[in-house]
């Protein structure tokens, strides 16, 4: 999975986003892991029940990602990742495409309405 994962690069510029582990109670999970997990979440669409097990449990994998979204960690940690990206020339900060082929709506959203047979709507007298 390693095609997904953050380059060292990458972890050493957000490595100190997280504080240090407490001295009491339970170690954390490896930060990287997590957020190696997040990113093959985002990257493939899976539902984070696919999680691949070499991450954690995926229930840890969202609680962690739902946290660090509200806190502002994420945007944090995505910033910085950014910022590298632009300074190697890899992408360019004022163009962003966002590709809508694998965005899902509703049958509603496109006006495809319920299921079922339609009504004649119009009588005839």
């Amino acid at each position: 999975m390693t095609r997904h994962g953050l380059t060292d690069e990458q972890w050493d510029a957000i490595a100190d986003v997280f504080p240090a582990p407490a001295w009491t109670g339970r170690p954390p999970r490896d930060r990287r892991t997590i957020v190696d997990g997040i990113l093959w979440i985002m990257r493939t669409g899976s539902p984070w029940r696919d999680l691949p097990e070499e991450f954690g449990p995926w229930a840890t994998i969202w609680d962690l990602f739902d946290k660090w979204n509200d806190d502002g960690t994420l945007d944090e940690i995505l910033q910085r990742l950014r910022a590298m990206q632009i300074e190697a020339g890899e992408i360019d900060d004022e163009l962003w495409c966002i590709d809508g082929t694998t965005v899902r709506a509703a049958r509603c959203a496109g006006g495809g309405g319920k299921k079922g047979t339609r009504r004649n709507l119009v009588t005839t007298h």
